[in-house]
């Protein structure tokens, strides 16, 4: 797992350009803390920050090959291949020869081969940018799910890329500005594809390719989502999903430095890492959980959260024989000055959303770093399998927008509670909500002759695997990327999202509950106690003293007649909260108008950031 940019212009020519894409290259140290590497050329510049994973002496970036008639590319990529071995067969066979072990070099002669058709090839995670020196050419490829970020801003005489916003803040030509459509991106739980917060930087898009030369910017779909027919049986159905599951938890634990799983106590996380066991020395496999301090001994169960997870954790660690941690985070450690500064870092941007998952998450990866340099997760499990509330919620499938924003569900998304109401009206959200659901509606693929009731559930699947699950890669990446750890997500594998997508919504839930061809898959696996548990999400913490905490930071914004932040929040609202005393128990979803205002403050004085409103 890496960090990777790069900057190519045609026009410019100036000696500070090596100072630029240095400063850019550095800024990525966190997602690549073991080596650096830039390569130039007149025109084209690419900057590397490694974390070694695969061949770890050799694969360094960025790599460089000749194709049979001499001619250059240069690539620099951030993920991991996980068919390599195979393609590297392939090119054998085609007369390729090889002077590393890396995926790096066979994604590199690959492209030698199939140009940008080896997109196509590839099995796994990742974000490619290859500079093709004969042909003058930016080849951009994000992998199929967007589980890798690749942001790239288009200057007036070239384009700047990289894996993260800060790497392209660095250049003297990209801007931090944001207007009214990144607000709306910012305070809504959906992620359109290609959008970020800032004006003119965009990512490129899930499954999908650009190519930059001196005719222009192009892109095109080289995977999506497609609607079949599913003529296999539920006993074959299972069967298959339990196939391609196995296979994909096997290609994933191809690891040259320590791997570990993280492990709730769930379905999803304690079915791969079940899996994961069957591949290494009974007992010698890591599992890490986390909980709150306080939790443990104060836990009360709330709308989503029955029971805590250890139990189920410690059940599942027993019987399957994995050496299992539990990480215990103390609340006032996500209040520290110095972690939300690294959680923001991580993130450019405003952390929207479960306020304090994202400091917790950066502390739980951050103890796993000390033991494991790559992890097993088992996200993406609910958006493939249909596992959320809202998935059988009627209101929620009816209702003409996207499901988890509606009454019931968005609570839990809640951010703008303490915003200016003139600021709020002024980005028309509703409007813009409106046009961002019916373009996606429109993406949905048709299979003629379909049920109405499953025409809409796909609808809903396809609204999940697009718009919500980019949400949850984006933060598990930032999080596990700040602290150099590479999180693999397993259930991201296009062969099985491709599957299970089409598998019809009643033979997804055939046994009345949620996740019906998951849990009967993975259940021979699996102790009954985590077969039979109800959903439960990524533990928050219910300690008081972590609201009053957010309430002390943000009774001092609003003193601070400084703090950019101010003209954004009603002071009304603010100062009624801050005189409300704490509930005894404290939950995330009352604690989201505060964590956003203070969130928001802290991004704009430490980003510089224009706001056009």
């Amino acid at each position: 797992m890496c960090g990777i940019t790069g900057w190519i212009d045609f026009q410019r020519h100036f000696p500070e350009r090596s100072q630029i894409v240095d400063r850019m290259t550095d800024s990525l140290s966190h997602r690549g803390p073991d080596a650096r590497g830039t390569w130039y050329d007149s025109y084209a510049a690419l900057g590397h920050r490694r974390l070694s994973i695969i061949d770890v002496e050799h694969g360094v970036q960025p790599m460089l090959a000749q194709n049979r008639e001499g001619q250059t590319s240069v690539v620099a990529f951030n993920g991991q291949i996980f068919n390599f071995r195979e393609l590297r067969s392939q090119l054998v066979g085609y007369g390729y020869t090889f002077e590393t072990n890396s995926d790096t070099e066979v994604l590199l002669k690959g492209y030698l081969h199939w140009k940008e058709r080896v997109a196509e090839h590839l099995n796994g995670m990742f974000a490619i940018a290859i500079w093709d020196v004969h042909r003058q050419q930016l080849t951009l490829i994000r992998d199929r799910l967007g589980v890798k970020p690749l942001y790239y801003y288009q200057t007036d005489t070239g384009i700047v890329f990289g894996s993260e916003p800060k790497a392209l803040f660095e250049n003297p030509y990209v801007n931090a500005q944001v207007s009214n459509t990144g607000f709306c991106e910012i305070l809504d739980m959906v992620k359109t594809p290609e959008l970020t917060p800032y004006d003119g930087m965009y990512e490129v898009r899930p499954g999908h390719i650009l190519t930059f030369n001196r005719q222009g910017l192009k892109k095109q779909a080289y995977w999506q989502l497609s609607a079949r027919e599913h003529h296999d049986s539920l006993d074959v159905t299972i069967a298959t999903v339990r196939e391609i599951l196995s296979d994909t938890v096997k290609r994933q634990m191809i690891s040259d430095v320590p791997i570990c799983s993280l492990l709730s106590g769930g379905l999803d996380s304690s079915a791969i890492t079940a899996l994961a066991v069957e591949h290494v020395e009974k007992g010698q496999f890591p599992s890490f959980s986390v909980d709150f301090t306080h939790n443990m001994d104060n836990f009360s169960a709330d709308g989503v959260r029955g029971a805590p997870d250890a139990p189920f954790a410690r059940a599942l660690a027993e019987h399957v024989g994995t050496a299992h941690t539990e990480l215990l985070l103390n609340s006032n450690q996500m209040l520290e000055n110095s972690v939300r500064n690294l959680v923001l870092h991580g993130v450019d941007a405003p952390p929207a959303y479960w306020g304090d998952m994202w400091p917790s998450l950066y502390l739980l990866f951050q103890g796993i770093k000390k033991h494991s340099t790559v992890a097993l997760s088992g996200e993406a499990a609910d958006e493939v399998f249909g596992g959320y509330q809202w998935f059988r919620n009627p209101a929620a499938i009816s209702a003409n927008t996207f499901p988890w924003l509606t009454a019931g569900s968005s609570r839990y998304f809640g951010g703008i509670q303490l915003l200016n109401r003139d600021f709020v009206h002024s980005l028309n959200r509703d409007e813009y909500r409106d046009k961002r659901y019916q373009e996606a509606l429109a993406e949905v693929p048709v299979l003629a002759g379909e049920a109405e009731d499953e025409r809409r559930l796909r609808q809903v699947s396809y609204l999940a695997l697009t718009r919500f699950l980019p949400t949850l890669l984006d933060r598990n990446d930032r999080m596990s990327m700040a602290v150099g750890l590479e999180v693999r997500v397993p259930f991201c594998d296009h062969r099985l999202v491709d599957y299970v997508f089409n598998a019809p919504w009643s033979m997804k839930t055939y046994d009345g509950r949620e996740k019906s061809l998951l849990r009967a898959a993975t259940a021979p696996l699996l102790p009954d106690s985590i077969v039979h548990r109800v959903k439960t999400p990524y533990p928050a913490t219910q300690d008081r003293s972590y609201e009053q905490g957010l309430r002390d930071e943000l009774a001092g914004l609003m003193d601070d007649t400084s703090s950019p932040a101010r003209d954004f929040i009603d002071s009304k609202k603010a100062k009624l909260l801050i005189d409300r005393g704490v509930s005894e128990i404290s939950q995330p979803y009352n604690r989201g108008g505060i964590e956003m205002a203070l969130w928001m403050n802290r991004w704009l004085e430490k980003y510089d950031v224009t706001t056009k409103v």
